[in-house]
């Protein structure tokens, strides 16, 4: 095995062993255990995370990246905005039946409590989380809706708010919370939300408010 196997060989065992003991203990979670778990040693954490709030924030990269992967198959290019979105929302609802969907809530909850007691490694997580998002928002810039094309500024605005009701619904699903929430709700409130003026049509809104006639007839 080369050096770059083994190093990857290394930092995928101690993903594995972070994600049970921190989904368990949260911020009580100690390193010698995840280390332990993965058969190394606390030095192997330093040497490839930096440090704990690292080997979290590596956590949560790992554990999205294969949902976004899948999210963007799910909406090709030539889908317009809210036929991404539903698709979006279609996905979300899906995800929410998989077999390892309540740890995924787990490591949610986990996280946010873990954030709560550490600012340091809060931010470190909000790094992660908005790095990933980036990818959505890239998704939605410049889908059509309404003969207008989606600006970025627009698709992290709702980005931004699907992200909330998505987490929100899910976890009502899980709970047991959100009776009747299948995927044609998911989907219908979605839409319903991406049509929001508010959340697209600011920059135009803006754009008229900046050339609206004043009380003398002169464009302002």
């Amino acid at each position: 095995m080369t050096r770059a196997e083994t190093k990857e060989r290394n930092r995928r065992a101690l993903l594995d062993a972070a994600f049970q003991v921190v989904s368990r203990d949260g911020y009580r979670a100690k390193l010698d255990e995840i280390a332990e778990r993965a058969g190394l040693t606390t030095g192997a954490v330093y040497s490839l995370f930096g440090s704990k709030g690292g080997l979290v924030a590596a956590l949560v990269t790992d554990h999205l990246r294969p949902h976004y992967e899948e999210i963007e198959r799910a909406m090709p290019a030539e889908m317009d905005l809210l036929e991404a979105v539903e698709a979006f929302a279609r996905y979300y609802r899906r995800s929410s039946d998989a077999p390892d969907a309540l740890s995924a809530l787990s490591l949610q909850i986990t996280l946010l409590d873990m954030a709560l007691h550490d600012s340091e490694l809060g931010s470190q997580l909000a790094t992660s989380v908005r790095a990933q998002e980036s990818r959505l928002i890239a998704l939605f810039t410049g889908r059509s809706h309404n003969g207008n094309i989606v600006t970025s500024h627009q698709a992290q605005r709702l980005v931004t708010a699907l992200r909330a009701l998505f987490v929100g619904l899910t976890q009502g699903v899980l709970l047991g919370l959100a009776e009747g929430a299948d995927e044609q709700y998911f989907a219908d409130t979605a839409c319903a939300l991406a049509s929001s003026a508010t959340l697209l049509d600011q920059d135009a809104d803006a754009a008229v408010k900046l050339a609206r006639p004043g009380p003398d007839g002169v464009v302002e």
